[in-house]
């Protein structure tokens, strides 16, 4: 997934936005605004020393462009999570926020932090693909689900027949992009491997399992307890003196956790070890909440353990 190098020669901050970058020169100390164009950004690319580091925020998909260049030249890149670059450019005391502050600021980070940063490695398109599909799927369920509520609210007679239109135009739509996800995996043998093999676990059914792969493709590839820190099902210590609080699971990524909630809701009644172990929380008094959460990181644990022997199925895909 990825790898530590050695320490850069130089560390080169990028702002990304939709059109430009601003770059931040750790060689020269020097900023400058190139365009996010695959034709500049190779030229920029090809200009850097071949040990230099490039730190850039992800940014939608905008930095997807800057980082295929860089990869492709032969230069380490790292795509960082921007709560963190935030957090860390606070900690100098800058509250300020332009493209050139953040510039500088990711060099600074990456100076300082580059041996426990992860390199970015390039992605195969269909792994690409698969995520946009089920991103694009959960989008248009979420916009269903609003619509589905504003048709059953009183007095909305009058836009009945709009709002039914556009629920049937969705209802084609998730059908075309529920096709289009089946081609992708049976066009992918590692990927259908992948989902056969999740969906041998009671509780996880072939929608839930393909956007798992798709939402936490670091599947196979983590220790158990970096995978459950990734879902955001990790219980973290707050203590404080002689005072040992609650824990709580926090941070991760929310709709893997969504994803996890409703496969653990059938995985508690039904899984021959699974079941046993939720209703034993329960009869040590634990809330059915956090029980579900305690099945919930049980079941990702169990997924990454059966998807290590595939770990080409998750190979080259840094984390987030």
């Amino acid at each position: 997934m990825t790898t530590q190098a050695k320490p850069p020669s130089a560390v080169i901050g990028c702002d990304v936005a939709k059109h430009t970058i601003v770059v931040f020169d750790g060689r020269d100390n020097r900023t400058r605004t190139i365009p996010n164009q695959p034709e500049a950004l190779a030229a920029f690319a090809k200009s850097l020393d071949p040990d230099c580091l490039v730190v850039c925020e992800a940014t939608g998909g905008h930095e997807l462009h800057l980082l295929a260049a860089v990869t492709a030249a032969g230069r380490a890149a790292h795509r960082a999570d921007a709560r963190k670059v935030k957090a860390f450019i606070r900690s100098y005391g800058t509250l300020g926020k332009t493209d050139r502050i953040d510039a500088r600021g990711l060099y600074r980070y990456g100076t300082e932090r580059h041996p426990s940063l992860a390199r970015w490695q390039t992605r195969d398109t269909w792994r690409d693909e698969r995520q946009q599909l089920v991103l694009t799927r959960q989008d248009l369920i979420d916009a269903k689900v609003a619509y589905d509520n504003r048709l059953a609210a009183p007095g909305v007679s009058a836009a009945k027949p709009y709002l039914q239109a556009v629920l049937t135009t969705l209802e084609q739509q998730i059908s075309a992009i529920d096709a289009a996800s089946q081609a992708l995996i049976e066009a992918h043998e590692p990927l259908h491997q992948a989902v056969e093999t999740l969906t041998a676990v009671t509780g996880i059914g072939r929608t839930v399992a393909v956007s798992l792969l798709a939402l936490l493709p670091e599947l196979g590839s983590l220790d158990r307890w970096q995978i459950a820190a990734l879902a955001g099902l990790a219980p973290h210590p707050n203590q404080s003196g002689t005072t040992d609080a609650y824990r709580r699971t926090k941070g991760g990524r929310p709709a893997v956790r969504k994803l996890l909630f409703m496969a653990a809701l059938s995985a508690a009644r039904h899984h021959k070890t699974l079941r046993p172990f939720y209703e034993r929380l329960l009869a040590k008094g634990k809330p059915k909440l956090v029980a579900l959460v305690a099945v919930m990181r049980k079941l990702v644990v169990m997924c990454n353990a059966m998807l290590r022997p595939a770990a080409v199925v998750t190979a080259g895909v840094t984390a987030v």
